[in-house]
C-alpha cells in the first residue's frame, strides 16, 4: 500500500505549509481559516498514520492504536471541515463586493 505513506506525507508537509501561512497573515479571521485548515491537515495525517500502523504490523496492539489514532484524527478533521465551512462563510460575508 503505496497510497497511504504518500497521503501521509503530502499532509503533513500541508500543516506545515498552513502554519507557516499563519505566520505571514496579519488579518485574524484569515488566521482563523488557515488555523482550521491546518487541522484538516493533522487529521488526516493522524487518521491515515493509524490506518498504516495497522495494516504494517497487524497485532492487536497496533490495532488498539490504530483504532486510537483514528477516532483523534477523525475528530481533529470533521472539527476543521467545519471550521474552514464557517470561516469560509464568514470571509464572504465580511468582503462582499
Amino acid at each position: 500500500m503505496v497510497i497511504f505513506p504518500i497521503i501521509i506525507v503530502l499532509s503533513i508537509v500541508m500543516y506545515v505549509y498552513y502554519k507557516v501561512a499563519i505566520m505571514k497573515s496579519k488579518e485574524p479571521l484569515t488566521q482563523a481559516y488557515f488555523n482550521a485548515k491546518s487541522r484538516i491537515c493533522l487529521g488526516t495525517f493522524i487518521l491515515f498514520f493509524g490506518i498504516n500502523q495497522y495494516i504494517f504490523y497487524q497485532s492487536p496492539f497496533s490495532l488498539f492504536v490504530g483504532i486510537a489514532f483514528a477516532i483523534i484524527g477523525g475528530v481533529h478533521l470533521n472539527r476543521g471541515l467545519k471550521e474552514v465551512k464557517h470561516y469560509r462563510k464568514e470571509w464572504r460575508r465580511l468582503n462582499e463586493s
